[in-house]
């Protein structure tokens, strides 16, 4: 993800980004001020959006740059695609529709008006990468079943992230799902019957939660590098998702309340609206966090609205945090790789070790109900608080009186092994 500079020698603002894998540096004559930094800030979301989209213009942005002469030749409107098993054309596919490349075009344009920039630069990826390969060539009225299965059997040989050989299945149904949309819409429009029947999504392994440990917690906030102490202390204490947090404003930390308001979020370095609507909530700052966000206000208070900031004021890089903060702290303590997801995860755990209420997590967390709660981490109860069954033997056994002979036995060799 680029980034918006200063120049030490002249203390000017600069751009920084990476453009088919070289990083380029375009100078500015702006000096850092807030204005300054938001206009900029504002054009390199652009940037970024026009290259995650294959539309990207270099002299359009830079015209005197000696960059733009470089990447003019290889502009291109989409990016290089990832192979998969083209369907073969039809002979006899006229009055089915228009042609798929054609149609996606325009369910896109109708579409995004209600998603995010984040959701919009994946859906335009998934149609350059992976169903105009497939399917832009033929009507849409003339794509089967057998095609479509035959298309996610493809996918199921495509190179996965993150050193997996694979696309996972949940990734493979996250391609998919989009495409059955486009199908449903096309079939209402040109009166045929949508190809995506009685194909199932693929079967998710359950998700992996490895919250962490108080001691281990402890560990990770007493060795983190002091400029991020108060960062990880909210994360692992307050519940708050790594957009919530790092989207955060000044202008919602009630000290006097003492609650954190979650308003606003940030994805893909643009503000947006929380996750869900029962994302917008108050979460109760407990102690370590209060004294934390009382430490942050002296470092960056008056530099920025944004609560955890880097020197420019802007919103931090989670993901360049994760690759110089994280993973090497995590290392050196000998701690098994986690995401810093898994922050959110821990203090769900730890509220119900504690044992506050079930539906007081759910509101801190941002959750619509309990479900959610109990499904991903009720399971890890027993190991922290041994609330595990024998709270319930020791309630029996404080009413053996009025229970036969035999279970009381039974239940004291239970409780006794």
């Amino acid at each position: 993800m680029g980034q918006i500079r200063t120049r030490k020698e002249t203390g000017t603002l600069y751009f920084d980004f990476v453009y088919n894998g070289t990083r380029c540096r375009e100078q500015t004559n702006l000096l850092p001020s807030t204005n300054n930094l938001k206009k900029l800030q504002k054009t390199l979301e652009r940037i970024e959006l026009d290259i995650a989209m294959g539309r990207f213009e270099y002299d359009k942005f830079f015209p005197n740059s000696r960059l733009a002469a470089k990447f003019a030749p290889e502009r291109t409107n989409t990016p290089k695609a990832v192979t998969v098993v083209p369907v073969k054309e039809s002979t006899a596919d006229e009055g089915k529709g228009p042609f798929f490349n054609s149609f996606i075009l325009e369910w896109l344009q109708e579409s995004q008006i209600s998603w995010r920039r984040s959701h919009l630069v994946n859906i335009q990826g998934m149609i350059d990468k992976y169903y105009i390969p497939a399917f832009g060539h033929i009507r849409v009225g003339a794509v089967t079943r057998a095609d479509l299965l035959k298309f996610r059997s493809s996918l199921a040989k495509v190179s996965g992230r993150n050193g997996n050989i694979t696309l996972s299945a949940n990734r493979i149904n996250k391609i998919m799902d989009p495409l059955r949309r486009v199908f449903e819409e096309a079939a209402d429009r040109y009166d045929f019957n949508t190809p995506f029947v009685r194909i199932k999504p693929l079967k998710v392994p359950r998700s992996d939660v490895q919250p962490f440990t108080l001691a281990e917690v402890r560990q990770i906030i007493e060795s983190v590098r002091p400029d991020f102490k108060n960062y990880y202390t909210v994360r692992f204490f307050s519940g708050m998702r790594t957009g919530e947090i790092d989207g955060l404003k000044w202008k919602y930390v009630d000290f006097e309340r003492r609650v954190i308001m979650v308003r606003e979020t940030i994805v893909a370095g643009e503000e947006d609206y929380t996750k869900t609507d029962s994302s917008q909530r108050d979460i109760a700052m407990c102690g370590p966090v209060f004294d934390a966000l009382e430490n942050q206000y002296r470092a960056t208070g008056t530099m920025s609205e944004y609560v955890f900031c880097n020197l420019q004021g802007l919103p931090i890089d989670h993901n360049n945090i994760t690759k110089r903060v994280w993973y090497p702290l995590l290392a050196h303590l000998g701690l098994e790789k986690r995401r810093p997801y898994q922050s959110r995860h821990t203090a769900a755990t730890l509220w119900l070790a504690a044992g506050e209420a079930p539906e007081w997590i759910a509101r801190q967390m941002g959750h619509a109900n309990t479900e959610m709660l109990f499904k991903v981490y009720s399971r890890y109860v027993p190991n922290l608080t041994r609330r595990d069954g024998s709270a319930f033997e020791r309630l029996l056994l404080q009413g053996q009186s009025s229970l036969p002979s035999q279970v009381i036995e039974a239940i004291k060799q239970e409780v006794q092994a």
